[in-house]
């Protein structure tokens, strides 16, 4: 399962990111074009791909509706 995750810091081919208030480092060897601020696909400890901002964002207000409570 894959989830969107937002670029805090990148540091060669290694990003650090933040899901929901919680960070870790990560590979962006897959997708060189992403920057800060961008929201990436994550799965596994790699981006996958570069997302749209609204689309990220909207995934993630629906993972909060579904496993908020949890």
């Amino acid at each position: 399962m894959a989830i969107p995750a937002l670029v805090t810091k990148i540091d060669g081919n290694l990003a650090e990111i933040d899901v929901q208030g919680t960070s870790t480092r990560i590979s962006i060897a897959l997708v060189p074009e992403v920057k800060v601020g961008d929201y990436v696909l994550v799965h596994a400890g790699y981006a996958l791909q570069v997302l749209d901002k609204e689309d990220a964002e909207e995934t993630l207000r629906l993972w909060e509706e579904i496993y908020g409570d949890n």
